[in-house]
């Protein structure tokens, strides 16, 4: 044999065809079977004397072999909730408001405005009159040749009522002033007689102690009237109390000179 030639040999192909399909139509026959005995026979084999597609089940009280599940209490939580809060339910249509179409809409307030500054109007300074030759200005007036120093004349005193304790008539005025009414008030004028001269006058002394009860009642300086020294020391003497003394004055007593003066006119 040549070395080029190369030998071709078939195989068989027939017997492993046939037992392929064989074997398909041998499976194919199997699946049919399983089919029509699950159609036929499978009510059959479920129940027992009853209808075909119902199923009987028997109870079975003593079952020592099978063992119950043991029913285990819940375990206490002191954070559970004994009732829990419901959850809140979905808005209902009832509760969702419907926009009404023909409402009136409702128009928003507007912030007010202030109003813009107004410019102010400056007056021109007004131009200030001239001096005008023998004219008299408003506000002028020539020099005075009188003498501006204060008098040294003493004042008069018009009060009748002169107390001698040290400077008691300036600190407490309004006692000298209790003093004079309440001894006017109780000198009676009618008394005297009407031959007296008018501006005659008589001075009675006295004292006031520190309760305001007066004492040691004399006429220091008398008139030519006895009736107008009569009637001028019992004027004193209708006073019983002039009031206790002013708590700031310290001493115990105030020594008083009240000047009677007859200002009635001779008949």
């Amino acid at each position: 044999m040549p070395r080029d030639t190369i030998s071709i040999r078939s195989e068989p192909f027939g017997p492993p065809a046939f037992g392929s399909v064989v074997l398909h139509l041998g499976f194919v026959g199997a699946m049919a079977l399983l089919i029509f005995a699950n159609n036929h026979f499978h009510g059959q084999q479920w129940g027992v004397n009853g209808p075909q597609g119902a199923i009987q089940a028997n109870l079975v009280n003593s079952a020592p072999t099978i063992p119950l599940p043991n029913i285990t209490p819940p375990t206490p939580n002191v954070l559970a909730t004994q009732v829990p809060s419901p959850s809140p339910a979905p808005p209902s249509k009832a509760t969702i408001p419907e926009k009404q179409t023909d409402a009136i809409p409702i128009a928003e307030r507007q912030p007010k405005l202030k109003p813009a500054p107004k410019p102010e109007h400056y007056s021109p300074p007004h131009a200030q009159p001239t001096n005008q030759q023998y004219r008299a200005n408003y506000g002028e007036a020539p020099a005075t040749n009188l003498p501006h120093s204060m008098s040294n004349a003493p004042s008069r005193n018009t009060s009748p009522v002169s107390v001698n304790s040290g400077d008691f008539a300036s600190r407490f005025p309004w006692y000298v002033d209790k003093i004079q009414q309440m001894v006017s008030r109780n000198w009676f004028t009618q008394e005297i007689d009407n031959r007296t001269p008018y501006g005659s006058q008589v001075n009675v002394t006295f004292t006031i102690a520190r309760d305001g009860t007066v004492s040691n009642i004399h006429v220091s300086a008398a008139s030519s009237s006895p009736t107008l020294n009569m009637t001028a020391t019992q004027a004193v003497q209708r006073v019983e109390s002039f009031g206790p003394l002013p708590n700031q004055y310290t001493g115990s007593n105030v020594s008083v000179e009240y000047t009677f003066t007859y200002d009635q006119p001779s008949r």
